[in-house]
């Protein structure tokens, strides 16, 4: 018997989610903890107003309107794109594994390309020719492995991955817009990906241009889209660094080239080696350690959930709100704490803490801390 085929989202419910995922301060987790109180993105729009005043914003929060997102649809189909909700049949399956997936992406391109266990390989820009030489040739033989190679379609090793894997299948993730590819010299490669079976994604809004804080929301994605991510070539301070990070937070495994200690560009690499990454020197490197996670799959995460139970306490008041924000600090802290502490219901919690976080007063860590702004 085949599997029933996944839900979509109708129309309506698609542009109320790219309303609510567009609103200032509502980010992946915001979303999801939205959609789990009020059951659509319709009713959370609708209670923004209040929610934003509650969490003590300094100003409104612009909702973006019907017509705005209408607009931002229709530009998605004059590029040959479309945006893809969360739960999906061509939801990258991986990326929906991560902690508090992007309730939608912007994909443009061949969603098969999403059913091969992927690998993610990343570097330098300013890459040696011996380091391009490596990672197209890791591309390649994966590839013919039957493993997607995913990366950030920068210059060097990016480029080199990609143009290595475009037979058997490669996905560039960009920063900004899908219409707004960088660099811009990579605009050829984006037409060879997508005529070769590929794909190209976007958590950004169409007409966004890249901005330096908006990369290591790319490298998110493109470490979430992987069972594991290889660095070729990467200095102390590459944002490469921070993929590795990121992809070591997700639980996936991370891999190292070693460089000579001579060449600057192979310093963070050989530093992730010294701090536990696999050592790779060929494919086999990365397949024998991959192979059995992809056969036993990851762990699910980030889905929508029961929210708690509403009815079993009154809203919270001002009062509470004051010792919520007296528990808070600068500093990292679990959610349980704050409970213990305050002594107040987890749905009172709840409801306060995401007021605060759309009136953009908290920030959230790995692991569900939270903290002060």
């Amino acid at each position: 018997m085949s599997a029933p085929a996944a839900p979509r989202l109708t129309d309506r419910q698609r542009l109320s989610w790219l309303r609510l995922i567009r609103t200032p301060n509502v980010g992946p987790a915001t979303f999801r903890d939205l959609i789990n109180r009020f059951g659509s993105a319709e009713n959370a729009i609708e209670m923004l107003p209040e929610l934003i005043l509650n969490g003590g914003a300094s100003r409104p929060v612009r909702i973006p309107s019907v017509s705005e997102a209408e607009a931002e649809l229709q530009v998605a189909q004059r590029q040959g794109a479309r945006f893809v909700a969360l739960g999906e049949a061509d939801y990258p399956p991986l990326l929906s594994r991560v902690d508090s997936p992007p309730p939608l992406i912007a994909v443009k391109g061949h969603a098969a390309v999403f059913e091969l266990p992927a690998i993610s390989i990343v570097g330098a820009r300013n890459a040696s020719l011996a380091g391009i030489k490596i990672a197209q040739t890791l591309a390649r033989e994966l590839g013919a492995q039957r493993h997607a190679i995913v990366s950030g379609l920068a210059r060097g090793i990016d480029t080199a991955a990609h143009r290595g894997s475009l037979g058997t299948g490669t996905v560039a993730v960009l920063a900004g817009g899908l219409d707004m590819p960088y660099p811009p010299e990579n605009i050829p490669l984006i037409a060879e990906i997508l005529e070769a079976g590929g794909a190209v994604i976007s958590g950004m809004p169409f007409g966004w241009e890249p901005r330096a804080r908006d990369f290591p929301r790319r490298n998110r994605l493109i470490a979430g889209l992987s069972y594991g991510l290889v660095v070729v070539e990467a200095a102390l301070r590459s944002g490469s660094l921070i993929s590795a990070r990121l992809a070591a937070e997700m639980g996936r495994l991370v891999f190292a080239v070693p460089g000579s200690p001579l060449d600057p560009r192979a310093a963070g690499t050989n530093n992730l080696l010294k701090d536990g990454a696999i050592l790779v020197t060929d494919a086999m490197d990365v397949t024998s350690q991959l192979a059995p996670i992809i056969g036993r799959g990851l762990p699910e995460s980030g889905r929508f959930d029961e929210p708690p139970d509403f009815s079993a306490t009154p809203p919270p008041a001002d009062s509470d709100r004051d010792r919520v924000m007296e528990a808070l600090g600068p500093v990292p802290t679990p959610i349980d704490d704050i409970i213990r502490h305050t002594g107040l219901h987890p749905a009172q919690i709840f409801m306060i803490l995401l007021e605060l976080d759309l009136a953009g007063r908290l920030e959230r860590h790995p692991g569900g801390n939270v903290s002060l702004a």
